[in-house]
């Protein structure tokens, strides 16, 4: 079930940006941002209440909230970024050059959740940065 909404994941990325980058035009990239944000948290809000999950919230730990709130700020410095880079780039070329954020996952994961990486984890990082070069060459 996980490759069904990692792939619909993948599908969803696909049409934010094709979205993001016709509807950026003429807009300020911090003001688009914030106005995505502010849809996603209405949207996630949304689905923790119609899912019930709200009671929860008691039950998150001190390093939950830390971590959340870190990966928060993260998501909101990339999504800066990405609307940046968006605006004055063209998404064909932006778009491989922020999924290069798979290879970075897979080194982070190694060094700092000393999760496995192996030969085929390398080959495939090896594949998506040629890729990635490929495409934006």
């Amino acid at each position: 079930m996980w490759f069904v909404f990692a792939l619909l994941s993948a599908v969803f990325a696909a049409l934010t940006s094709i979205l993001a980058k016709v509807g950026i035009e003429g807009v300020n990239s911090n003001l688009a941002t914030a106005i995505r944000t502010v849809v996603v948290v209405a949207m996630s809000w949304g689905m923790v209440f119609l899912t019930h999950a709200q009671s929860g919230i008691a039950e998150i730990g001190r390093k939950s909230w830390l971590f959340l709130i870190l990966s928060g700020l993260a998501t909101g410095a990339s999504w800066l970024c990405y609307y940046r880079a968006l605006q004055i780039g063209q998404a064909s070329k932006v778009v491989p050059v922020d999924k290069l954020s798979v290879v970075i996952t897979l080194v982070m994961a190694f060094v700092f959740l000393h999760e496995e990486f192996t030969a085929k984890s390398l080959a495939g990082s090896v594949l998506i940065g040629a890729g990635t070069l490929l495409m934006v060459l």
